[in-house]
């Protein structure tokens, strides 16, 4: 969890219909209530018959406000208030200020602010604070709130800031998502839930079998929802969405509005109040950008050198195989790593990730399933090893550093073909990088990276970079095994909705 920082004014957008008291909420399009739209048979949507919602994205007509309020000024609980000043955040994030009173108090709320910006706080406060007050008793497979995640990682990164603020307040929380057993799941979800955090996928499945019903929620939050909608979530995300009553309280939050995000405000949220605090793409002010161009057959030598400094680095390859190659190659070079992505298993994820977290290894290469799956603080320098396609993944891989106010570096390693795409996805981002062609020992490289670490032998790694097979399957003939998997390569599933590896 971050620590206070210096706040920056913010922009704050309200609708113009907005009211001290919001209409009565229209009735769910899928009708019924309870698990029967979760992975089981869709209800058909019932005709609408209230006239077309206003456009409630914010526009460029923005006021700029500044709000130096504490927490208990803004609202927030003592005892929430206590557990964050336990964990050292003090004063609010701008996105905190800005939606907590509103939240605080009921209403639905759209915020949008970039990644690392405060916004898991921000829901978890009214969260918890309103489950609490309400009184209502915990009940068997019925979660009394429920907040959605696109990706593991994401999942246990909020329940690590949501669970001491629930234990303050006596609220019992579950965490569910695939890739592991669902038995301690379904145990929790049968001892009675108060805070769910799910990846949509397992919550489908485990509505499917009966183990939940989402028809007592009273709180619902959508978390890094155009992340959800880049991976294909939407419509799981709409039937858990129409299972959840019409009367509860509903936030979305995320770091940019395009992709039908703008359908799930209209048709789930009812009278938001808006908040923004950073333009779609606008880059961290305090991050300085660069593009080494560099030959194709030097472009290892570089990475290896971007990752020799003392201080914690994140590389984002392209692809699975890529990110393990490297971390691999990085380790028998003498600069331990770990790998992130979705070939391995859950435990392999937590025990790298938490090896990156407490410093035991500083650098880790990661595919873009942690350019929002992770929050770690102090990482001083992030490496496109290879660039993005898009200039919404360079932002967010960007976001891993420069948080919480801290300054960050971020480079880009472009060999010459890759010159057009790199200047185009730079324009799009809205970002005017620094560009050098370098080569091995390059000045700007040495003060990019700092001071080099001390050499360390690959069998002394502390973490090592994949986990040991127990058996070996035998090939079957040229294809089988593929280069990135070290073995047979797994069935695809061939039924089921969303249980891929982004969603668990």
């Amino acid at each position: 969890m971050n620590s206070s920082a210096s706040r920056g004014p913010r922009t704050s957008t309200t609708p113009s219909n907005d009211s001290s008291v919001p209409r009565p909420r229209r009735r769910r399009r899928s009708g019924g209530g309870g698990a029967g739209t979760g992975a089981g048979a869709q209800a058909v949507p019932a005709q609408r018959t209230e006239a077309p919602r206003p456009q409630v994205v914010p526009d460029t007509a923005t006021e700029v406000v500044a709000d130096d309020r504490s927490f208990a000024e803004l609202g927030v609980p003592q005892a929430l208030v206590d557990v964050l000043a336990g964990r050292g955040v003090s004063s609010p994030f701008p996105i905190q200020s800005a939606t907590l009173p509103d939240s605080l108090a009921g209403r639905d709320v759209l915020g949008r602010g970039r990644t690392g910006s405060g916004k898991t706080i921000a829901f978890a406060l009214p969260l918890v604070a309103r489950v609490a007050a309400s009184g209502r008793p915990r009940r068997s497979t019925r979660p009394r709130s429920l907040v959605l995640v696109p990706t593991r990682e994401l999942a246990n990164q909020v329940a690590e800031t949501v669970k001491p603020l629930a234990a303050a307040a006596g609220l019992r929380t579950a965490v569910v998502f695939g890739g592991v057993g669902q038995n301690p799941q379904v145990t929790a979800l049968r001892e009675g839930v108060d805070v769910l955090i799910a990846c949509p996928g397992r919550l489908e499945d485990l509505i499917g079998q009966g183990h939940c019903r989402l028809d007592a929620v009273e709180v619902t939050v959508l978390d890094e929802a155009d992340h959800m909608a880049d991976l294909g979530f939407l419509p799981g995300v709409k039937r858990l969405m129409d299972a959840t009553p019409v009367v509860g309280q509903r936030l979305l939050f995320s770091a940019t509005l395009d992709n039908g995000i703008d359908v799930l405000v209209k048709r789930y949220l009812s009278e938001p109040v808006v908040h923004s605090v950073d333009p779609a793409v606008a880059p961290v002010s305090t991050m300085e950008h660069h593009v080494l161009e560099v030959a194709a057959d030097t472009k290892n030598a570089l990475v290896r050198e971007l990752a020799a400094g003392q201080g914690r680095t994140v590389l984002f390859t392209r692809t699975k195989h890529g990110a393990k190659k490297l971390a691999k190659q990085l380790t028998a070079a003498g600069v331990p790593a770990v790998d992130l992505h979705g070939n391995l298993s859950q435990n392999a994820r937590e025990r790298n990730l938490g090896a990156f977290s407490d410093g035991s290894v500083r650098v880790l290469v990661a595919t873009d399933i942690a350019a929002r799956g992770i929050h770690v603080d102090e990482v001083g320098l992030v490496v496109h090893v290879d660039p993005p396609t898009e200039h919404k993944a360079y932002l967010h891989r960007s976001g891993r550093t420069a948080r919480a106010g801290a300054g960050g570096l971020v480079v880009t390693v472009a060999t010459p073909d890759q010159r057009a795409d790199v200047r185009t996805l730079a324009r799009q981002a809205g970002i005017s990088p620094q560009w050098t062609p370098v080569g091995t020992g390059h000045e700007l490289t040495a003060r990019l990276v700092g001071p080099a670490a001390a050499w360390v032998d690959p069998a002394s790694s502390p973490v090592p970079t994949a986990p040991q097979r127990t058996a070996q399957r035998t090939p079957a003939g040229p294809a089988a095994g593929s280069a990135g998997s070290g073995g047979a390569p797994r069935r695809r599933r061939r039924g089921g909705r969303g249980t891929g590896a982004g969603t668990n």
